[in-house]
């Protein structure tokens, strides 16, 4: 039993030193075109900008969404993003696994002294994707502090903030690992992985009460979002979820995204035990 775990904790410390070499060096690329960098930033800024715009341009019409006032959303709109953004950032790289899949580049990957999930991760690591998390952190402090006044802060809500953060990340990033999984079965599929993760970011970033039961459903017992935001974020905002849950829910972010980690990890060994190489 120990002797597992030991090769275990070596994989994963030699995976965890791979990808931030891989990162190290990506990022001296990037930035030996600083101007570049900086512009690429403000662009990718104020892309990510416009989705939390329009959501202001519907207030200028209604005065609830949903039920949900301008600063809740902006609430649960700055989770959501920021987390997203986090995962994006970290593992946005691996939906490129079905491209390496169908030209045979995967090849070069596998016989590296590295796991290939750390170097898949790394490669073309894109630091303009902070955008999305300045973005994202922006909406977040105005969201709370139009909220400020209306929620009852406790200490345990006050960590439940960055307990979202995190687990939030941790969930997006499982995601999209085993989105990467599907597409050695699937090489095309990287339109169906960002359904459920760039889909999943948009859909986080509105109330629930917006959207189906059947729906809201879905994302709470199958693929488990709504653990990002929406069962914990109206905790601290004092809302009920729209569906029969048991509040305790709200607590149970960091087991779901610890039960999201274990899934993916299984699909993802799954998934590249199923490569057969190109042949060549």
């Amino acid at each position: 039993m120990a002797e597992p775990t030991v090769r275990y904790r070596g994989a994963l410390r030699e995976g965890v030193r791979a990808y931030g070499l891989i990162t190290a060096m990506w990022i001296r690329s990037t930035m030996a075109y600083r101007a570049s960098f900086a512009m690429t930033l403000l662009a990718s800024l104020a892309v990510t900008g416009f989705d939390f715009l329009t959501i202001v341009l519907m207030f200028s019409h209604v005065d609830a969404l949903g039920g949900y006032t301008l600063g809740e959303i902006a609430f649960l709109y700055g989770i959501a993003s920021t987390a997203f953004g986090i995962s994006d950032l970290l593992l946005g790289s691996v939906e490129r696994v079905g491209r390496r899949v169908r030209d045979g580049t995967l090849d070069t990957l596998l016989v590296r002294p590295a796991p290939v999930l750390a170097q898949i991760a790394a490669d073309r690591f894109a630091l303009r994707r902070l955008g999305r998390i300045t973005q994202g952190g922006l909406v977040l402090a105005y969201g709370l502090y139009s909220v400020d006044a209306v929620v009852d802060w406790t200490p345990v809500k006050v960590l439940m903030v960055p307990m979202m953060l995190l687990s939030g990340a941790v969930v997006f990033s499982c995601v999209f690992v085993a989105g990467a999984a599907f597409q050695f079965v699937a090489q095309d599929a990287a339109q169906v992985q960002h359904a459920f993760t760039y889909g999943g970011n948009t859909l986080l970033q509105y109330p629930p009460t917006v959207f189906a039961r059947d729906l809201v459903r879905g994302v709470t017992f199958v693929v488990p979002l709504a653990f990002v935001n929406w069962l914990p974020g109206l905790y601290v905002l004092g809302r009920s979820y729209p569906l029969d849950v048991p509040q305790w829910l709200a607590f149970a972010p960091p087991l779901i995204a610890a039960g999201c980690c274990a899934l993916a990890g299984a699909a993802w060994r799954a998934g590249l035990r199923t490569y057969r190489s190109t042949g060549s």
